[in-house]
């Protein structure tokens, strides 16, 4: 393996966070997944992890800097496996090396938790547990399933990164779900018992008679819940009124009689309305 700033991309004096984002731009373009049939896509990522794993620890980067400008400096000198196999005659131990991981799952799945079957960048096939309330960007820590430790020490750990997607008709506020409900005009008047969509199915939602555009309902306990032993957020539901597509004569009539002897106003009025003919 070269040198682990070429191999990352990077100069001798990046900060720690040039090398962080250096790798995961890497990590994307070359992960096996990206790039299946490629027979040498998962050793050059094994090496991007190697390279990784020594410049973001800074003893190791220190220590490997200082080899490197030594008098025995070789141009391609492999900071990883070469020193590996000394470091384990010698007694060494050393925690094997992290590798990052992104996994995408859809919003109900992050709501609800899913079970996700993975290969990894070790080679193995995983299956990873996504609990109930995993939120976006969230990382998941699986124990013991990185690079193998030097000298018998215990493996790194394997770093999921979660991307959820977004839903057409959920978001989510903390552990609270919103979405939108409509409502035909005879069921905002006079009330009415509708279905509405919840990560856990439909359920009967009662709309009150009287209901406007824009009243809100709470279903409560229907929202996510944050950790196994806590309570659900809720699920507020947010009701429109829709017109029909079409309206007959005797509708419009109807309006056009009752209106006149119920007005009401839905705008705010200002104190002096000015009107320019041009």
């Amino acid at each position: 393996m070269k040198d682990p700033y070429e191999v990352l991309g990077v100069s001798r004096t990046a900060s720690p966070e040039e090398i962080k984002r250096a790798y995961r731009r890497k990590a994307r373009e070359c992960h096996p997944d990206s790039d299946p049939d490629n027979p040498w896509a998962e050793t050059a990522f094994k090496e991007l992890n190697a390279a990784h794993d020594i410049l973001s620890d800074l003893e190791r980067r220190a220590s490997f800097d200082a080899r490197a400008t030594g008098p025995r400096r070789r141009r391609n000198f492999d900071p990883f496996f070469r020193q590996r196999e000394k470091r384990e005659k010698s007694g060494i131990r050393i925690k094997g090396a992290n590798v990052e991981y992104t996994l995408t799952i859809n919003f109900l799945e992050a709501a609800c938790g899913t079970t996700r079957h993975v290969g990894m960048t070790t080679g193995r096939h995983l299956d990873v547990g996504v609990p109930p309330g995993t939120k976006d960007d969230q990382i998941l820590r699986l124990k013991g399933q990185g690079m193998p430790g030097i000298g018998g020490a215990e493996a790194g750990d394997a770093l999921v990164e979660i991307t959820v997607e977004p839903h057409p008709a959920f978001t989510l506020k903390g552990y609270d779900v919103h979405s939108d409900l409509p409502v035909t005009v005879a069921e905002a008047v006079t009330g009415a018992k509708v279905e509405a969509k919840t990560i856990d199915g439909l359920v009967a939602v009662t709309v009150p008679a009287g209901s406007n555009t824009d009243t809100i309902l709470r279903l409560k306990g229907k929202g996510v819940r944050p950790s196994p032993n806590a309570a659900r957020g809720d699920h507020y539901v947010t009701l429109k009124v829709v017109l029909p597509a079409k309206t007959d004569d005797k509708f419009k009539r109807f309006v056009e009689n009752w209106a006149p002897k119920n007005p009401y106003t839905v705008r705010r009025k200002t104190k002096k309305t000015e009107t320019t003919d041009r």
